[in-house]
């Protein structure tokens, strides 16, 4: 697989400011500082959200941005600990030189193979699984604070992600997590700037995407699946989110 189908997919770049272009707004961030040899702090920037002023600061350090599309691909169980790692931890902070040594040793194989020109898109997404699976060894969830309505917005993101395909109203999570509808949209405006509804509907955009271009799931089964009750009402929807329709969206990304 040519490195032209991930590049979209994957960057990692030297440095961090105001005027860094992430791949997209819906797309994850790890920034590593490197404060010294027993010294590293890794900062998350989960799914609609910005980096915090913190990472920002400091020593210059080494991004890693990738669409969720990376993590998808794999069992639902890892994708749930990657929403929990980004979602509860603002950063972690890693002080043990074992520990440093061992991440260390794994960022330098997937910036290798980031830079390589013969590139292995499947090397390069099992190489970023490695690094994924390290951090979430290292996370410690008791040591990072959490207010009460961020929980309730991790309850939210952890429902969505498995129950978006058949519960697209915000009401039905509302309800699971114990807080009115309104109360949650404001804890979701709050904290993403986005209300439970367009959260949902970004979430199927993302999913309807990586159908069209995986599978060959016809667009009625797909409108069908997603939960919309006719095509032309998925073709709209989906049209005004991505500029193009279902169809043309398939045929220029085959």
């Amino acid at each position: 697989m040519g490195n032209e189908v991930w590049i979209d997919k994957i960057q990692i770049i030297e440095g961090l400011d105001q005027e860094t272009k992430m791949l997209s707004v819906n797309s994850f961030g790890i920034y590593f500082q490197q404060q010294a040899k027993t010294d590293l702090v890794v900062h998350f920037k989960p799914l609609n959200e910005s980096f915090s002023k913190k990472a920002m600061s400091g020593v210059k350090g080494l991004l890693f941005n990738f669409e969720r599309d990376l993590i998808e691909e794999d069992d639902i169980e890892y994708a749930l600990d990657i929403m929990s790692l980004f979602n509860q931890s603002p950063e972690i902070h890693l002080n043990q030189i074992e520990q440093v040594k061992q991440l260390q040793k794994v960022i330098d194989l997937v910036v290798g193979e980031y830079h390589n020109p013969n590139a292995s898109y499947i090397m390069l997404k099992t190489l970023l699984k490695v690094l994924m699976l390290n951090l979430i060894r290292f996370w410690n969830r008791d040591f990072i604070k959490q207010d009460l309505n961020q929980k309730r917005l991790f309850q939210f993101l952890e429902m969505m992600e498995i129950s978006f395909m058949y519960q697209t109203n915000s009401s039905y999570y509302a309800k699971q997590i114990g807080v009115s509808e309104k109360r949650l949209n404001q804890i979701l405006k709050e904290k993403l700037n986005m209300t439970a509804k367009q959260i949902i509907q970004q979430r199927q955009i993302t999913e309807a995407k990586r159908r069209l271009v995986k599978s060959e799931i016809t667009i009625k089964e797909l409108a069908f699946l997603l939960g919309f009750d006719s095509f032309s009402g998925f073709s709209r929807f989906f049209k005004k989110a991505v500029g193009e329709s279902p169809s043309e969206f398939r045929l220029h990304y085959r």
